[in-house]
């Protein structure tokens, strides 16, 4: 069934992009200096204009039903169980033994306790 609306969307596809080629160039940005456009109340129905506004409705109904069937085959099973495998447990890591406990700071008296004033 996927295959089948693959095969139509793509033909809708060429088929969109052959009739938008075909038409006529109105020039300048979005339909300015015609008597009929996409700004005007009112613009002209040709038969190519019917045509490629059907062939977008069914591309769009095409895209739709794509994204339905591949989100109800993707709901049953991931991809890891798709191709059998199993996920790696992580290890957990490596603590270095401590060579003295913790609580025990260095005692040195190479340092003094407060800081010397500055002059000036």
């Amino acid at each position: 069934m996927e295959n089948v609306v693959l095969a139509i969307h793509l033909i809708l596809a060429l088929l969109l992009i052959g009739i938008v080629l075909l038409q006529r160039s109105e020039g300048g940005g979005l339909g300015m200096g015609s008597t009929g456009g996409v700004v005007s109340g009112r613009s002209a129905a040709t038969a190519l204009a019917k045509v490629t506004w059907i062939l977008a409705g069914l591309f769009i109904a095409t895209s739709i039903t794509l994204t339905i069937l591949a989100a109800s085959n993707s709901a049953t099973s991931s991809v890891i169980d798709q191709i059998g495998g199993t996920l790696p447990t992580p290890a957990a890591p490596e603590v270095p033994a401590a060579k003295t406990p913790l609580t025990a700071l260095p005692t040195t008296t190479d340092a003094p306790a407060t800081p010397p004033k500055a002059e000036n």
